[in-house]
């Protein structure tokens, strides 16, 4: 797959600054993330809206937002912006950067508006500052994916998929990212919550790409 082209929406300074924002997502599971986006926006009965659980700085919303702005359609990114467990002080993946002076707290939301200005994804990307059980309480229309990519807790990540799996059109698409089937490669809860949409009958597992699945619902 070429990494630009005229229609895919990743120019070079798109990567550039993908590249460049703090965050986990490896470049080939980056490159598939942006190619189901595009596929299920692209589907005739698209209602032209994605959403991510999970935005850290943006790195992997740059390529939903070029995959949404290439066929007229929006991403909402949802995240708290204080990072997960593993952001925490102490943590192994602490960045001391990213820490608010005022309060004392991780925040990294002005590192995502600059991440989306820097990408001119600003009208494509909307970025909802909520804790993803809060921001599910009031969503209220189905989308062509959700992609969860937020706290790796167990209980963070059942919330996710409680509270978003079932906003996911017949046809769309559940994509969970750090899927890793042995335990000795990664956490577990997004694998178990990959199993709960494989076991519930309502999602069959349309392709892998790294830790990244992408679940198509069938019903």
């Amino acid at each position: 797959m070429a990494l630009t082209s005229p229609t895919n929406g990743l120019s070079d300074e798109r990567l550039r600054v993908a590249d460049e924002a703090p965050g986990f997502m490896p470049l080939d599971e980056a490159l598939a993330l942006h190619e189901a986006a595009t596929s299920y926006l692209s589907q005739p009965d698209s209602v032209g809206i994605g959403v991510e659980i999970g935005t850290y700085c943006g790195k992997s919303t740059v390529f939903l937002g070029a995959a949404a702005e290439a066929h007229g359609a929006l991403v909402v990114t949802v995240d708290h912006h204080r990072g997960s467990e593993e952001h925490q002080p102490g943590w192994e993946y602490h960045d001391t950067e990213l820490v608010d002076s005022h309060s004392g707290l991780l925040d990294t939301a002005a590192r995502f508006r600059r991440t989306m200005y820097d990408a001119g994804l600003e009208s494509t990307v909307l970025g909802l500052l909520a804790p993803s059980t809060a921001a599910a309480r009031v969503w209220g229309r189905e989308v062509d994916f959700v992609f969860i990519d937020g706290g790796h807790s167990m209980e963070a990540a059942q919330n996710d998929y409680d509270g978003w799996s079932g906003w996911v059109r017949a046809g769309g698409a559940l994509l969970i990212h750090d899927v890793f089937p042995d335990p000795n490669d990664g956490g577990r809860p997004p694998y178990e919550i990959y199993r709960q949409a494989l076991d519930s009958g309502r999602f069959t597992e349309q392709s892998a790409h790294g830790s990244l699945r992408v679940l198509r619902r069938i019903r």
